[in-house]
């Protein structure tokens, strides 16, 4: 099952996949199609490999994605909120999703959708995300750390739900720096 670049061709199963796995977070299919057109290194689609007899040219079935973007430290957008543009002072890179759907996990596949993003993200010093779910644990295991907000910030998070958090971890040497504050 290979990660490969997301493209526009891809929204309606991406669609699908965050409408299923996001069901009381939803975004509309514009969020997805405009960070795909606007920075496009952090966007990635997880298929399951075509079947040998299939036509060529298919690229299999989607089954996961993974979407990124760089943002200024500490403000990331809204749940559902357009970007219109990327910050061209952005100096914080921010995961916006890694969603895998339920019959695939288990199976690493979403850490190597992580690793794929961090890669990218090296040319940030440091990377942001909003934990959702209860994902802290996850999210730890590549240097993830809770981060102390301001109260813009904590305005924004409580839109992704009561249990979702502010992560921060630091890029490059020392990734499992932690304690970050954005106030």
């Amino acid at each position: 099952m290979p990660w490969r670049p997301l493209h526009p061709t891809d929204l309606p199963a991406l669609t699908t996949i965050a409408n299923q796995i996001h069901q009381t977070l939803p975004e509309r299919p514009e969020i997805f199609a405009e960070r795909i057109r606007l920075f496009p290194a952090g966007c990635w689609a997880l298929t399951l490999a075509p079947e040998p007899e299939t036509q060529a040219g298919n690229e299999g079935q989607l089954v996961g994605y993974a979407i990124s973007h760089p943002i200024r430290a500490g403000q990331p957008p809204a749940l559902d909120t357009l970007l219109g543009r990327i910050a061209p002072d952005a100096d914080q890179y921010y995961i916006h999703d890694v969603a895998v759907l339920p019959g695939v996990r288990g199976r690493g596949l979403a850490a190597e959708g992580v690793r794929r993003l961090l890669e990218v993200a090296g040319r940030y010093e440091s990377t942001g995300l909003v934990s959702v779910y209860g994902t802290e644990e996850f999210w730890g295991r590549f240097g993830f750390g809770v981060a102390e907000v301001g109260e813009e910030l904590a305005g924004k998070v409580r839109g992704y739900g009561g249990e979702a958090v502010f992560l921060v971890r630091r890029n490059g040497e020392g990734v499992g720096s932690r304690g970050v504050c954005l106030m």
